[in-house]
């Protein structure tokens, strides 16, 4: 099977890519419930723990078999390193130091990233001045969005580099991940074989920092946040990512890091009372823009 993929952006790609924005973006409500009970790293190892039986179970339902090639693992190990154990581990090391709206702002870079590593190293994703100028139009609709006040993060530059260093773990990952395509793996089987190598190595080293969960001590009410960051925003998610990076290649993919700040600021207006302000319709003005130049077929009917 080929590993070619097209870079066109038809409105396929473009539901999956918003509906995993939005999946992505729930993630802070499911966090920002569980924290209040559990350490950082025990949220991102049941994450990716439950997130791997969820799949694992599906896809034994569906009648599909985990791979049996050493090979086939190892490339779920390297993705679930790049993808989970990195930037996971430096997101959240990251923001003990620094505000979550600087973080956000940091890893929207993520898609810059992406097209220069892609464009490096993928034959087939050559960024085009269009794409490259889409990408910094988001980039700032993202700045713009969520408070040029969040740039003056005061100091803590080793955090800010944290953020920035997942963004790139991020935008290597995608790169790595197109191979998965030409090993014909179902997305089911590559989500699930990538959490499960993520949760492997992440499990023990949990374990040792931060010790055993105290079961009597956690609500229902964060177990079920745990639940829904694991099973909506982790394993259907990434059922999505690894389709969406099949069908549309690595630099495409991670745009999402573009909408997720849209569909954190959307959600939270929806369901807690947050005000929209100017600044955010501003925001994703910009954003719009920038995604609309990147697909690119508006901008060539104009030109």
């Amino acid at each position: 099977m080929s590993s070619t993929i097209s870079n066109a952006m038809n409105s396929k790609v473009w539901f999956l890519l918003i509906l995993l924005s939005v999946l992505w973006g729930a993630s802070f409500f499911w966090v920002g419930v569980a924290v209040n009970e559990l350490p950082p790293l025990t949220i991102v190892s049941l994450r990716v723990g439950v997130a791997a039986l969820a799949l694992w179970t599906f896809a034994l339902v569906m009648g599909i078999r985990p791979p049996k090639s050493l090979k086939v693992w190892g490339s779920f190990l390297g993705m679930g390193i790049l993808n989970n154990v990195i930037p996971f581990a430096l997101i959240v090391w990251g923001q003990t130091q620094i505000a979550s709206g600087l973080a956000s702002i940091l890893n929207a870079a993520t898609p810059i990233f992406a097209v220069i590593v892609a464009g490096l190293l993928l034959p087939d994703e050559r960024p085009t001045k269009l794409k490259l100028f889409g990408v910094s139009l988001g980039f700032v609709g993202v700045v713009v969005m969520i408070g040029v006040p969040a740039l003056s993060g005061s100091g803590k530059l080793l955090a800010q580099l944290a953020i920035v260093g997942a963004a790139i773990s991020y935008a290597f990952a995608g790169v790595f991940g197109r191979r998965f395509k030409s090993m014909g793996l179902n997305p089911v089987v590559t989500a699930a074989g990538q959490v499960t190598a993520s949760a492997l190595v992440l499990i023990p080293i949990t374990l040792l920092v931060d010790g055993p969960i105290e079961f009597n001590a956690t609500s229902t009410q964060t177990w079920l946040a745990v639940m829904g960051l694991a099973v909506f925003s982790t394993a259907f998610a990434y059922v999505l990512y690894f389709k969406i990076l099949e069908l549309a290649g690595a630099t495409n993919v991670l745009l999402v890091t573009l909408l997720v700040p849209v569909s954190a600021v959307l959600l939270g207006s929806i369901f807690l009372n947050e005000t929209l302000q100017g600044i955010h319709l501003l925001g994703m003005l910009l954003i719009a823009l920038g995604l609309s130049a990147i697909d690119g077929r508006l901008w060539k009917h104009f030109r």
